[in-house]
């Protein structure tokens, strides 16, 4: 174990298709169950790592980012300081001052990872290493090492970092890093979705610019392993929170499995279920389970629904038409090394009968196609993350326009 303070030096930094209503009511806060506030949660970061603290201009929605932690978004807000905090946050990590040996799970409800995690292209795994829990390894990079903050207004925070990285077939990786946070709006939140504007519902949204730049003298070549930029969400959970995401629908003989429900286990049905261009998955935090959408199969679209804290979000992300090559994360030696999915989602829970889980909470995760850059060149992937909070009107509005689907039905999926 090593002291968490020796890594990070202190330094502080600091929706709508609706139902029409003729009542324009300025939204009051959740009165849901128990919830720690953005207050809360920032003071404990200030405590242990640097915090940028972004904020749109009417000072209710707000971003907390780290650069200590590679630019991630630690958690957000809707409703200012005492608003709901959304992102889950491993407090015990932080308050402990240590760092462990294969992962420090920290949390963030948006962190900067790369693919692959397996096979013969993986940057988790050393060069001969077996592919078991023993000998994977996170890449300091992407979970110790400080991106730096280059630019910064009220609003936006952009992070540099120059690295290389070696992967399991021994290739190494030259590489340039730029991450930019964005928050928006309550206007420009509406506008980018293409909804009509609704005072019913407090709303955060931030958008997050993702670079990775080939800055060697050599091209990056499917034969020698390619990096994908994987963004990862991790969010407090509740007993009735709904993963939503949209699927293409088709012939399998075409377009492949509709899902990848086979991560830890196939998903019980009753965790799992597959409608009509859309499928729903349990975020309840009570069973340790994952879900992975083919690029033939995914769209640039999922989502969640907490029924108790009337809570809807939404993350949408850049997908190229036409890609097909997305890394394969698998822990194995693979025969299709860019049969990778697109999008993913993970649900915590125990790892094994008597054991606890990490958190719990509940992932919302989006990938990059395998990047094929050229001496020199960049690949670029962009994600948005919306969280909507309110009248229940208002936000089966925009699930039906974004998700294709009513809040009852999301509700009705498991309950």
């Amino acid at each position: 174990m090593k002291p968490l303070k020796s890594f990070f030096p202190v330094l502080i930094i600091f929706f709508l298709f609706a139902c029409k209503s003729e009542k324009k009511t300025k939204p009051e806060a959740i009165k849901a169950p128990d919830f720690t506030t953005f207050q809360n949660d920032a003071d404990l970061l200030k405590k242990r790592t640097d915090v940028v603290i972004l904020q749109e201009p009417s000072g209710k929605g707000m971003v907390a980012v780290s650069g200590a932690l590679q630019g991630r978004v630690m958690t957000s807000t809707s409703n200012g300081l005492e608003g709901r905090s959304y992102g889950w946050i491993n407090k015990a990590l932080f308050e402990s001052g240590d760092t462990l040996d294969h992962i420090n799970p920290f949390g963030g409800e948006e962190r900067f990872w790369l693919g692959p995690e397996g096979g013969q292209y993986s940057i988790f795994f050393e060069k001969g290493a077996q592919f078991n829990l023993d000998k994977w390894q996170t890449p300091r990079l992407i979970d110790l090492d400080v991106f730096n903050l280059a630019e910064q207004t009220p609003q936006k925070a952009v992070y540099r970092k120059s690295a290389t990285l070696t992967n399991y077939s021994g290739f190494t990786f030259e590489l340039d890093i730029e991450r930019a946070i964005e928050v928006m709006s309550a206007a420009e939140v509406f506008q980018s979705l293409e909804l009509a504007e609704n005072t019913t519902v407090n709303v955060v949204g931030y958008k997050t610019t993702n670079t990775l730049t080939n800055r060697s003298d050599t091209d990056w070549k499917k034969e020698t392993g390619l990096l994908s930029i994987w963004l990862l969400g991790m969010f407090n959970h509740s007993d009735a929170t709904t993963v939503v995401v949209p699927f293409i629908e088709g012939d399998e003989a075409k377009l492949g499995a509709i899902v990848n429900d086979t991560y830890f286990g196939k998903v019980p049905a009753e965790r799992l279920k597959v409608g009509k261009g859309v499928m729903y998955f349990s975020g309840d935090g009570k069973y340790r389970s994952k879900i992975g959408l083919s690029p033939a199969r995914a769209k640039d679209v999922l989502g969640s629904y907490d029924a108790e804290s009337q809570t809807l979000t939404i993350v949408k992300y850049s997908k190229p038409e036409g890609v097909s090559d997305y890394v394969n994360s698998l822990w194995e030696m693979q025969e299709e090394p860019y049969k990778g999915d697109v999008v993913n989602s993970y649900n915590d829970g125990p790892p094994e009968p008597g054991k606890k889980p990490l958190g719990p909470f509940y992932e919302l995760e989006t990938s990059s196609p395998a990047l094929a850059l050229k001496a020199g060149e960049s690949g670029t992937h962009i994600q948005q993350t919306y969280h909507f909070e309110g009248d229940e009107v208002a936000l089966d509005g925009i699930a039906r326009q974004l998700l294709g689907v009513s809040l009852e039905e999301i509700k009705g999926a498991f309950h």
